[in-house]
């Protein structure tokens, strides 16, 4: 379903692109430096994902704008507070007397809590805000067969770490000698609104849809996690636990070296071992360390790596 791609190196800054099966738009969080992004992967990205403005994860908007003018379409940008002032004053530091109307459309939707954002658009060639409109909703964005979900972590500012989730699939298998027909749909749909008292009829029998259950299976939606800069501190842990717990994956922070915890402390970032350690606590099926300090040489990434892989695969 999900297909992430780091699209920085280690020594760059933070980038990832999500692509989901049958989509034909990518999703991005995080628009650090990227020598492997695309200009054609930028005018593809329907929605992006902010976790905070630092400039290692916001430096290559920019880009992202310079490719997308022209486009004609509505992209989203999700992010903490404070998210449309800093996207509007990017935009608005460049000249647009030659920009038409409909050239592009940003949709900024503002993470104001655990369980409400606002909304305000941003259009050319003026770039005003449009009136906000608030939502009570735990989800920030939406398509048919995924959703976003997030949670606000602290990094001395808030950091938002994001929870894409795939819709639950009901499957049929059939009974052997049964043939498929209009029957299946009306079966999958009681069974999802578990009405089992529905009369059904196949081949000239009628039957109580819970007397055909049994045949009915859920398929679970695959649930990637996109954790970035946090504290390494209870609050943050508990939150992240409570979260991603069971994610099939997670891309999560791994700032500094386990010997170097006293900067991860003075910076509010996390530390190699910490972030296996939380993961295995999560009991996530697969966690991948990313977003290295850039003063760590490549040897020195590799140690980091192995720190948090002792943590997180430890018995």
């Amino acid at each position: 379903m999900f297909n992430v791609e780091l699209k920085s190196k280690p020594d760059e800054d933070i980038c990832l692109l999500i692509k989901v099966d049958n989509h034909s738009f990518n999703y991005m969080c995080d628009c650090g430096e990227a020598s492997a992004l695309g200009a054609k992967e930028c005018q593809d990205t329907k929605a992006i994902f902010i976790s905070h403005t630092h400039i290692d994860h916001f430096v290559n908007f920019d880009t992202l704008l310079r490719h997308q003018i022209g486009t004609g379409r509505n992209v989203v940008i999700c992010g903490p507070k404070g998210i449309a002032d800093q996207v509007q004053n990017r935009i608005k530091s460049y000249c647009w007397n030659l920009i038409e109307e409909g050239a592009i459309s940003y949709e900024i939707r503002e993470i104001l809590d655990d369980e409400s954002y606002k909304v305000v658009k941003l259009n050319p060639p003026e770039w005003h805000q449009e009136d906000a409109v608030h939502y009570k909703e735990s989800k920030i964005f939406k398509e048919k067969d995924f959703s976003v979900g997030y949670q606000i972590l602290d990094h001395k500012t808030e950091s938002i770490a994001y929870l894409f989730q795939a819709v639950d699939k009901t499957k049929i298998e059939l009974k052997p000698g049964l043939k498929g027909g209009k029957w299946v749909a009306q079966l999958k749909k009681a069974f999802e609104d578990q009405n089992p008292d529905l009369q059904i009829e196949i081949e000239g029998e009628v039957h109580s849809s819970g007397d055909l259950f049994y045949m009915m299976k859920v398929e679970k939606g695959q649930k990637v996690g996109v954790i970035l800069d946090h504290a390494a501190i209870a609050e943050n842990h508990n939150k992240i636990k409570s979260k991603f717990s069971g994610c099939d994956e997670v891309y999560i922070e791994c700032f500094y070296k386990d010997e170097d915890k006293e900067f991860a402390v003075k910076n509010y970032h996390s530390y190699a071992s910490m972030s296996g350690q939380i993961m295995k606590e999560s009991n996530v099926k697969k966690a991948i360390p990313i977003h290295f300090s850039r003063k760590y040489s490549e040897s020195e990434v590799a140690e980091l790596i192995e720190q948090f892989e002792n943590a997180y695969y430890s018995e």
